[in-house]
């Protein structure tokens, strides 16, 4: 079982940033990866950033750019920087773990969401 501690979510006026950070309560070379996701009001919650275990890094084409997700491997924590924001980046935003057993089996689990509310 992973447990994922969210923070760093408010509001701020459009062009100005935010860092959400999630830590997760194993170590994060555990996982396969880690995630932000994200939900707006009347719409599927969609994926913002991806880090895979390797590094590797994936965005959203609307965030590329104005987004960089990266990690801490020592406080097992992963950030989401938010830079430019725009009014419609508001919405609950979502961390994610990815982990698979021995048998192949893939688990996900998800943080318990924290608001970012952007003013135009």
């Amino acid at each position: 079982q992973v447990q994922l501690v969210e923070s760093g979510g408010g509001l701020v006026q459009a062009g100005g940033s935010l860092r959400l950070s999630c830590a997760a309560s194993v170590s994060i070379f555990r996982l396969n990866a880690m995630g932000w996701y994200r939900q707006a009001p009347g719409k599927q919650r969609e994926l913002v950033a991806i880090i895979i275990s390797g590094g590797s890094r994936n965005y959203a084409d609307s965030v590329k750019g104005r987004f960089t997700i990266f990690r801490d491997n020592g406080k097992n924590t992963v950030y989401l920087q938010m830079n430019s924001l725009k009014p419609e980046d508001t919405a609950v935003y979502y961390c994610n773990a990815e982990a698979m057993s021995a048998s192949g089996t893939r688990y996900d689990y998800w943080g318990q969401g924290t608001q970012v509310t952007v003013s135009s």
